[in-house]
């Protein structure tokens, strides 16, 4: 299995194609608009402008941690974009914790994802994908997008 695997939807309630993600890498961030990393959305709109010809940013609002992303499709969109710019895609509400969405359940088992068990501790938390839609590892939500250890990622 890899990411290509998983139909997503847009949080416009569209089909997001997996050929829009194809020979780049995907840094994929569960996202929560009244969260205490909320500010990451910044520079997560960065990254996503810097690299958009080889690194796609993927946002994925949750609501299981902390019910700090209560509201809905429309209201997300009209934050993430009022209030940072947001251009790179997001899709629909996923849970993780529980009815876990298949694109997590993938992320976070080594027995689909072929890495290791990963948790996701908290909004923000990030996964990184290569250029084949295999995963590479994931990053605890504290850690900036604009680490050192994202940035060499993206560069090599």
């Amino acid at each position: 299995m890899n990411f290509y695997d998983f139909p997503l939807t847009s949080l416009q309630g569209h089909v997001l194609p997996a050929s829009l993600f194809r020979d780049k890498k995907i840094l994929i961030v569960n996202v929560a608009s009244a969260c205490g990393y909320t500010s990451q959305y910044a520079p997560l709109q960065e990254l996503h402008e810097e690299f958009k010809d080889k690194l796609v940013v993927l946002g994925c609002p949750c609501n299981d941690f902390g019910g700090q992303e209560p509201g809905t499709e429309k209201e997300i969109s009209t934050f993430c974009e009022t209030s940072y710019g947001v251009t790179f895609p997001m899709t629909q509400k996923l849970e993780i914790l529980q009815n876990t969405h298949p694109l997590y359940q993938w992320l976070c088992t080594k027995e689909k994802n072929g890495v290791a068990d990963f948790e996701v501790s908290w909004n923000f938390q990030k996964f990184l994908v290569d250029e084949n839609g295999m995963l590479i590892t994931s990053l605890d939500p504290g850690i900036s997008p604009l680490d050192e250890t994202i940035l060499d990622w993206v560069k090599n």
